[in-house]
């Protein structure tokens, strides 16, 4: 039951296309956003859309959408839907995003932004004109949303580091192990872009320049494709079909190709001269979700692992050798990013609220009428170091200019 104050402000009806990882993911920050944080609109869930009657509706009914579609066309035409959320594979983001905001809406586009360079900068001039009719448009790269990565950013802005010398990430998943799982979506360059690439990389590459706060200029990469070819998933003749999580369940016999890679591997150049290194593999058996990264400066070190997200691990080599060393910082005090709403301190936050904040970040935007970050111009400058890997690991590793 809402709130008596909640239902005076101006409601910012939201519609979502896609239903499944990402869309449940989405729908939990869109049903507690307004909950826990005192904001100026009051999102509402309007209507969720998907092509599956009976999977969109069962949906819309376990997250708490009002009405469901199965034409996002239809979704994005409905008078109560003024913001767009798109939580759909790469293929399509590009043509319902600018269909979304050439209708006058609002968008938040889930990363990578879209499945290749020219699409994005399309889906940038889109958002350019619409901002110049009042219009925001975000991509969501959730994990800036943590509050220790959004704490360790505003170290790295205060100075902690001094001069940036190095930062190494690494993400690692391990669930297309096994060469017998199947060919489902994520896996087809023709849905998905690219691989752990996209998938992983582009997380991990928005994390180190929003922490570095600075961009890439170049990479030197390789790439890799270990299983090539799988079973096409049950109950279905194509890779087309989402499937919640990371699952899937194979079909019997017919198999494709693998289109994407599985793993990427590159170093790269920050504006400054500092050094950078990522890896991104869906194959490091017993590794779940781990992401890791470390910065290292002239004047200390940041440490963060989210598989322990309300921590950050700092070393100030300021101070006399005979005491420093690498500290925890507890990130769960109000005083850090995102905590003022939510528990005491000690009480720790998880993956879920990433979510919630993307969420009160982007009505904060939207009535403020100020440019959301990550904006899409940030999403098409992470498009294009993806692209720069692509081409280095094509040419055996040769470096590769970032375009500005």
């Amino acid at each position: 039951m809402q709130r008596p104050a909640e239902t005076t402000k101006p409601a910012l009806g939201v519609g979502m296309v896609g239903y499944a990882f990402m869309g449940a993911a989405h729908s939990q920050g869109w049903r507690t956003a307004g909950r826990v944080f005192d904001l100026p609109l009051r999102p509402v869930m309007s209507a969720i859309c998907g092509r599956d009657p009976d999977a969109v509706r069962a949906a819309a009914g376990r997250h708490g959408w009002a009405a469901a579609e199965t034409d996002w066309r239809a979704l994005i035409a409905r008078d109560d839907v003024q913001l767009v959320d798109i939580c759909t594979p790469g293929d399509s983001h590009a043509e319902i995003a600018i269909a979304a905001l050439e209708a006058g809406k609002h968008v938040l586009c889930e990363k990578p932004l879209a499945n290749s360079v020219a699409e994005a900068e399309a889906m940038v001039e889109a958002a350019r004109r619409a901002r110049e009719r009042g219009q925001v448009a975000m991509v969501g790269f959730n994990y800036r949303r943590t509050p220790a990565l959004a704490h360790a950013r505003r170290m790295v802005g205060d100075g902690r580091l001094g001069v940036l010398r190095h930062v190494r990430v690494s993400y690692l998943q391990d669930w297309i192990v096994d060469p017998e799982f199947p060919l489902v979506w994520r896996l087809r360059r023709e849905h998905a872009g690219s691989g752990a690439l996209g998938d992983l990389g582009a997380h991990i590459v928005d994390l180190a320049q929003y922490l570095a706060g600075e961009p890439l200029v170049g990479v030197s990469a390789l790439t890799e494709t270990f299983v090539r070819e799988r079973p096409l998933p049950a109950g279905a003749a194509t890779a087309t079909t989402a499937t919640t999580g990371l699952g899937g369940r194979a079909g019997g016999g017919a198999r494709g190709p693998v289109t994407v890679d599985d793993a990427a591997l590159f170093s790269g150049r920050l504006a400054s001269g500092a050094l950078a290194s990522f890896e991104a593999t869906r194959f490091a058996a017993g590794r779940k979700n781990a992401l890791r990264i470390e910065l290292n400066g002239e004047r200390g070190s940041l440490a963060f692992d989210l598989e322990r997200l309300n921590e950050l691990h700092f070393h100030d080599h300021t101070e006399p050798a005979a005491e420093a060393g690498f500290r925890r910082i507890l990130v769960t005090e109000p005083e850090h990013p995102y905590l003022e709403a939510w528990w005491p301190a000690g009480h720790a936050l998880g993956y879920e609220h990433t979510f919630v904040h993307q969420a009160r970040d982007l009505v904060l935007a939207i009535d403020a009428r100020t440019e959301p970050e990550p904006s899409f111009a940030d999403g098409l400058q992470v498009q294009r170091v993806l692209a720069a890997v692509e081409e280095s690991a094509e040419k055996n590793c040769v470096y590769t200019p970032v375009p500005a």
